[in-house]
């Protein structure tokens, strides 16, 4: 049986149109070998508390480093 793939939703909250951190992250998790589902721009952060309420496990904001995403995914999603 093949083995399934980590599945993570990226999106760029807040109003601006900088998203270039985003595009970082989704290419560091994809590069990890991880399915990404990118959003796109402008989904503001007060969605994170409904987000997390239905199963969000935690939310990754400006200046994380990526090394430290995928090592939090990695060790945090059982597949």
């Amino acid at each position: 049986m093949a083995e399934r793939k980590i599945r993570v939703l990226v999106a760029k909250p807040g109003l601006d149109g900088h998203d270039r951190g985003a595009k970082v992250i989704a290419r560091a998790l994809r590069d990890a070998g991880m399915e990404v589902i990118y959003t796109g721009l402008r989904h503001p952060e007060e969605d994170i508390p409904a987000l997390k309420k239905v199963g969000v496990k935690d939310v990754f904001g400006p200046g994380t480093s990526t090394e430290n995403i995928v090592k939090y995914v990695q060790e945090n999603v059982k597949i």
